[in-house]
């Protein structure tokens, strides 16, 4: 028996359960993997709550690195004792073991720990394609990142910093001033303090923003819109907020001659190779040391609620894992 999470209904971090399950022996192109570490992003809450409705009974988590145990008859590439990390469906890492296909899996580097592996493939294949595929991002661009002090913001902001970007970060507390500006941040905004369209406008001008990255959605939409340059990209890759629900394109679009777009990491991952390349790229981000990896809270399996409810107030200063 393995023990994993899993919910039978939508709804708050109540509903998840410790559950004991048999898992069936891996497919001919699957493998058995031990999680030794798991990772937690903020994607686990909208499975949870239905806004990405699954199907149920469901388990839950896209993130974890372990240890290969056992391999089907067709899998060429990964053997017993490989080291190997995965950021996508099939949803499940919440769990002590669980079966994978071989060819969503890439290989931990000897440098690389599991804990650093397992919090940072979503999140570093995230800042890989935002930096480098969505927007090309180069020296010299002024950068506007909401949630700086997030762990995706501190991994994506000291990437952009590495790239010779001027980086500004929205923030929601004093902790998280520090925070950004720890991780790479140029200049932070607090907008519980200071409403973030006119403190850009105060620093920068008008229309002064290259690029735009929200995960926020709902609230800062329209004024990650306004600051941006003529021909300038928005790119909102999140719903923390709440989902944007319209776009005007005669407001919002035509004026500036802007671009807006809504990528995912499964629209920069979807073949093997560009998967294995993303996550190659943010290895060696760590390596060289443009990227560091500072875990701040490690949890049970078995607090699966309690994780929910500290992802969901953002109490968490960054990346955050279970150790099952």
């Amino acid at each position: 028996m393995v023990k994993v999470v899993r919910f039978h209904e939508f709804g708050g971090p109540e509903v998840l359960k410790i559950e004991n399950i048999d898992l069936p022996k891996p497919g001919a192109k699957e493998v058995l993997i031990k999680n030794n570490c798991i990772g937690l992003n903020y994607i686990d809450t909208y499975h949870r709550s239905g806004l990405y409705p699954l199907e149920l009974p469901s388990m839950l988590g896209l993130e974890a690195a372990g240890v290969i145990e056992e391999i089907g008859s067709e899998v060429t590439e990964l053997k017993v004792g490989d080291r190997v990390v995965h950021c996508s469906m099939p949803i499940g890492s919440y769990s002590e073991k669980q079966i994978y296909p071989e060819n969503k899996l890439v290989k931990i580097p000897d440098e690389i720990s599991d804990e650093v592996a397992a919090c940072i493939m979503l999140k570093g294949n995230t800042a890989e394609y935002l930096l480098h595929r969505t927007y090309q991002a180069k020296k010299g661009d002024k950068i506007l990142y909401h949630a700086a002090a997030g762990g995706l913001g501190q991994i994506f902001c000291q990437w952009a910093n590495a790239i010779g970007c001027e980086v500004i970060g929205t923030v929601s507390s004093k902790e998280k001033e520090k925070i950004a500006k720890e991780n790479g941040c140029h200049h932070v905004i607090n907008y519980k303090e200071n409403n973030f369209v006119e403190e850009i406008k105060k620093q920068f001008g008008e229309n002064s923003i290259d690029v735009v990255y929200d995960g926020v959605g709902e609230t800062t939409y329209e004024g990650s819109m306004e600051v941006l340059k003529v021909r300038g990209m928005m790119v909102s890759f999140g719903n923390a907020s709440g989902p944007v629900k319209m776009i005007d394109v005669k407001k919002h679009i035509a004026g500036k001659g802007l671009f807006f777009t809504r990528p995912s990491v499964a629209h920069y991952t979807m073949k093997r190779d560009e998967l294995v390349n993303s996550t190659n790229r943010v290895f060696d981000a760590i390596k060289s040391g443009k990227i560091k990896i500072k875990i701040s809270k490690k949890y049970k399996l078995d607090e699966a609620q309690k994780v929910h409810e500290e992802l969901q107030s953002r109490i968490l200063t960054g990346p955050a894992v279970i150790i099952p």
